[in-house]
């Protein structure tokens, strides 16, 4: 089992930026992918990104892409999420899973490790 502990969640006005942070710890070494996903209030949980531990490839949801940028220090076993030009629909919490292997990473039903989640709010 893999640990993930998220932080840097908060409130940030409609145009701003935030960082999102994910550790990871215990069984790391079974971890192949790393995602976000995110949860708003009466909504199912949507995905965001994932990121490959190995070599870096990415993936994006289409509402996220060229706002958001997934990245890895695989040193610190920590992952990442900047998020840019954030939108009040952006509101939500945002959760990071681990995986192994995948034939479709946007599909939260194959992750294997979920941490508590971090809010984030956007006003507009």
């Amino acid at each position: 089992q893999v640990q993930l502990v998220e932080s840097g969640g908060g409130l940030v006005q409609a145009g701003g930026s935030l960082r999102l942070s994910c550790a990871a710890s215990g069984r790391t070494f079974s971890s192949y992918a790393m995602g976000w996903f995110r949860q708003a209030p009466g909504k199912e949980r949507e995905f965001v990104a994932v990121i490959s531990w190995s070599d870096g490839s990415t993936y994006y949801a289409d509402s996220v892409k060229g706002r958001f940028t997934i990245s890895r220090d695989n040193a610190k076993n920590t992952m990442y999420l900047q998020m840019n030009s954030l939108k009040p629909e952006d509101t939500a919490v945002y959760y990071c899973a681990s995986t192994h292997p995948l034939p479709d990473y946007s599909n939260s039903y194959g992750y294997d490790d979920w941490g508590q989640g971090t809010q984030v709010t956007v006003s507009s």
